[in-house]
């Protein structure tokens, strides 16, 4: 038994350290915090190794911010010229 207990308390230290992860993940994601670190993290990632994808992310970001054209007041939307 005693050759044992090293693995034994090894084991428990693991389960301990996946169950404070386990919960750390369900806490993050409960409050919705690691959206802006994530995307800040890959941004400089990619801004220092992929200039390319870099530029892309931007983009992308600016896309999503766009505002979709408004209704005119009478209800019917404007087409372009021509």
């Amino acid at each position: 038994m005693h050759a044992l207990l090293p693995y034994l308390t090894l084991l428990g230290f693991l389960a301990a350290v996946l169950g404070f992860f386990t919960w750390l993940a369900r806490r993050i994601r409960r409050r919705g915090t690691a959206g802006g670190g994530m995307s800040g993290a890959l941004a400089a990632y990619e801004e220092a190794f992929r200039a390319t994808s870099h530029a892309s992310h931007h983009e992308v970001r600016a896309q999503g911010e766009r505002k979709a054209p408004t209704d005119s007041p009478d209800g019917r939307r404007r087409r372009g010229k021509g």
